[in-house]
């Protein structure tokens, strides 16, 4: 895939600058931006604001919270000015996404506590599109960004909002900014970083539809390979996370994790669950391995750590896998973990574990 979301951070920034900049002459601060509470001068400082922090966060390897610091105008700061710290915070957030390497993660606080150098990029562009809209309804002007813009944030951080055929008005409705036919108005809205899990050897990285698009396509999904990786089975995973996402049923943290060597942040496979527990508590995992990362105890691991995840939740109270009965590797593994032959078909083998009480 290669590509760090730098490039769409700057093209959100010039579409911002682009728009705003016919308007410099305008007041500002006594017009309230679209639905805010905000002024439209307080709204385009905060969207500085945020660039400067995702850069910061990047930059300094946060791990705990927030980099205790915000950026402050100089007094008689004009519109025009406000324009130019955009540009720049904007310059140094993109630049701050193309020198972390990609197994670098920081401190965001929702949902799950960090984002990778992607997902600051997506919360940025995020930042500079919504608000952007927000100053431009507030001023009576008209903002119209490329469509694929929003598409990647959508395919990168709202990976439960069902895709819609216009990408913008999807973003603005999952922002509670507008009405889309058909759905209903949205009052509270989050968006959503991949979860990871971390073992001794391996990082468990939530592959996002963006990703698990690429994957689809014959692409790496934006992760560094093993030699002979991705595997097939990986792919097939990841048309059944795309499906789910465009009918708007996909749970990411019950999605397909790719799983990512610590020493080396190369991926060796992937592990995931087939959909969110049943009513009865139930979910269906699965899993491969490159051919030469077998053997190394890694699929074991991974599916040890997921598991005991899936299981420590309220909602799950059995993790179920299917293994082929020849397939005697992959029995040694699910045995490995904990779990028990429960049931036995003509070329399969049932598996569960529950949950110990």
């Amino acid at each position: 895939m290669g590509n760090t979301g730098a490039h769409q951070v700057e093209e959100a920034v010039a579409s911002c600058l682009a728009l705003l900049g016919t308007a410099t002459d305008r007041d500002w601060d006594g017009v309230k931006a679209g639905r805010l509470e905000w002024s439209c001068r307080h709204t385009a400082e905060h969207i500085a604001d945020d660039l400067i922090s995702y850069a910061g966060q990047l930059a300094g390897r946060a791990q705990h919270a927030y980099v205790p610091f915000e950026i402050s105008l100089d007094d008689g700061t004009d519109n025009s000015g406000v324009l130019d710290v955009i540009r720049t915070t904007g310059a140094l957030l993109a630049a701050a996404i193309r020198t972390t390497p990609r197994e670098v993660r920081a401190f965001h606080p929702y949902p799950f506590r960090s984002a990778d150098r992607e997902g600051f990029a997506a919360m940025g562009t995020a930042e500079v599109l919504l608000h952007t809209h927000d100053i431009a309804e507030g001023l009576g002007l008209t903002y119209q960004p490329a469509p694929e813009i929003s598409e990647f944030v959508l395919g990168r951080i709202f990976p439960h909002v069902r895709p819609g055929a216009d990408h913008w008005r999807t973003l603005l409705w999952a922002t509670g900014r507008a009405e889309l036919p058909g759905r209903a108005p949205v009052t509270d809205w989050r968006w959503s970083n991949n979860l990871v899990h971390t073992t001794d050897r391996l990082t468990l990285q939530g592959i996002t539809p963006r990703s698990a698009g690429d994957l689809v396509s014959g692409g790496d999904g934006g992760f560094e390979w093993v030699e002979g990786g991705p595997y097939q089975g990986t792919r097939e995973a990841s048309t059944f996370l795309l499906k789910a996402y465009v009918s708007g049923v996909h749970r990411p943290e019950f999605g397909v994790f790719a799983l990512v060597r610590r020493e080396d942040g190369r991926a060796v496979g992937g592990m995931g669950f087939h959909g969110a527990p049943d009513e009865e508590g139930r979910t269906e995992i699965g899993y491969d391995l490159v051919e030469g990362a077998r053997g190394q105890g890694y699929a074991t691991e991974a599916l040890r750590a997921l598991s005991e995840w899936a299981l420590a939740r309220d909602d799950v109270r059995t993790v179920f896998a299917m293994v082929e009965r020849d397939n005697l590797a992959s029995q040694a593994v699910v045995t490995r973990a904990g779990f028990k032959k429960v049931s036995e078909e003509d070329e399969e083998f049932g598996y569960e574990l529950g949950r110990t009480e």
